[in-house]
């Protein structure tokens, strides 16, 4: 496979070309294949932005019918047909079955554009700079993304000092020898503590780049009851767990909480299409007209896949299949750990965003380049890169699970 132009003309920036050398040239389902016609069980999926794997059929169809017709493709911010009709189907089959009640903004295409914009309203709306985050959390890549990300490495990227961001332990760090929620609930009331009150706390619920780290629904449910007794804006940042990565389509119902701010895109779009949305409490949705605005978030063919995704939703086979396939993918990844307890030393994550810790990250490297030479895609994570990162579709076949389960094994075993 040539190469060359990459090496001679693409950035030095480049990343997952450098992980897995080979060109690719077509995809379908769980498996995409190689220009040598070599296939590979992809447990990468676009760093969680293909939930509903490479090119289903029942997302794409009304996006070629769309095309065709000669339709709108950017609108910025204007009114649309299949704008309003991504609107009502998100509506009618995501937020409405779940007793959910949010105003949807349209900041731009990417995630990150999503958690600025969350950001930038969260201090609007209750006067104040700071923002509470957490250890070993990714919000993006963009300035304000970064300044609330963990990692010291992607804090120092953008060559300026960040400021006003509150920096406390996530759910289980340090072993779990320390109550975050408690901590936060007594220095937020104390007058004396010399932390301010911030504008807005943000979190993942799973966080991914961080090392699949879980939060738990009782810590979640405190972490809001703290926002609501102190004036503060809770976000969550759902753009890797949501859209059905963990089973259900937003990462926190199974705790029962309702933020005030929700950001999603990666798979929101269903087709990789770029797409971000900002979901917002009516009550805090305090933007003028034009205050926050980006050129690109008019994608009208995002709006059409991401409501063939939104649809699939009230398909009750689709729905038990998922539940189906987070079941088998735990129990596998259970099975691989008690086989290979000098190597791994536990699972992480939830329903299908999971994760191996394993003890040394010269294990995780050995596995990522075994298992891509014998087929399979996958991801290292966390902020010493010892977490093997397992995200096949969440559409994956049983055949295609199968097949990548045994390649890590191998992998494992070699």
């Amino acid at each position: 496979m040539n190469t060359d132009v990459f090496s001679l003309y693409e950035s030095n920036v480049r990343r997952y070309g450098r992980s897995f050398p080979a060109v690719f040239t077509r995809a379908l389902g769980g498996t995409i294949w190689d220009e040598t016609g070599k296939s590979y069980i992809d447990f990468l999926v676009g760093s969680g932005a293909l939930n509903y794997g490479h090119n289903n059929p029942r997302i794409l169809a009304p996006a070629i019918d769309y095309l065709n017709g000669g339709n709108i493709l950017l609108s910025l911010d204007m009114h649309t047909a299949a704008k309003r009709e991504f609107i009502e189907v998100f509506v009618d089959t995501i937020l409405k079955p779940r007793g959910l009640s949010y105003k949807i903004q349209f900041p731009g295409p990417t995630g990150t554009s999503a958690n600025e914009a969350a950001l930038a309203l969260a201090r609007k709306c209750t006067g104040r700079s700071s923002v509470m985050a957490f250890t070993n959390a990714f919000h993006g890549m963009s300035l304000g993304s970064l300044a609330v990300s963990g990692s010291a490495s992607t804090r120092e990227l953008g060559g300026v000092t960040r400021h006003d961001v509150i920096r406390v332990p996530y759910d289980g760090y340090a072993n779990g020898a320390f109550d975050s929620t408690k901590y936060i609930d007594y220095i937020l009331g104390d007058p004396g503590s010399g932390i301010e009150k911030p504008a807005a706390i943000i979190l993942e619920t799973i966080q991914a780049e961080g090392g699949m780290n879980t939060a738990s629904a009782l810590w979640l449910t405190e972490i809001q009851r703290i926002c609501r007794n102190h004036g503060i804006v809770f976000i969550v940042d759902d753009i890797q767990a949501g859209s059905g990565r963990t089973g259900e389509f937003f990462s926190f119902e199974f705790a029962k909480i309702e933020p005030d701010i929700v950001c999603l895109s990666k798979s929101l779009s269903g087709s990789g299409n770029p797409l971000s949305i900002v979901l917002i409490r009516p009550e805090i949705d305090v933007w003028k007209p034009g205050e926050h605005s980006g050129t690109f978030r008019g994608n009208n063919l995002a709006f059409v896949t991401a409501g063939a995704m939104c649809k699939m939703w009230s398909d009750k086979n689709f729905t038990d299949g998922l539940k189906r396939t987070a079941v088998n993918l735990q129990k596998a990844l259970d099975d691989l750990v008690a086989k290979f307890p000098k190597f791994i030393e536990e699972k992480r994550g939830r329903g299908l965003m999971a994760g191996l810790k394993c003890r040394s990250p010269t294990v995780v490297d050995r596995v990522h380049d075994v298992a891509f030479k014998n087929g399979l895609l996958i991801e290292s994570s966390g902020p010493n890169r010892d977490v093997i990162k397992v995200l096949p579709p969440i559409t994956i076949s049983d055949d295609e699970l199968h097949r990548g389960i045994t390649v890590l094994t191998q992998a494992l075993e070699e």
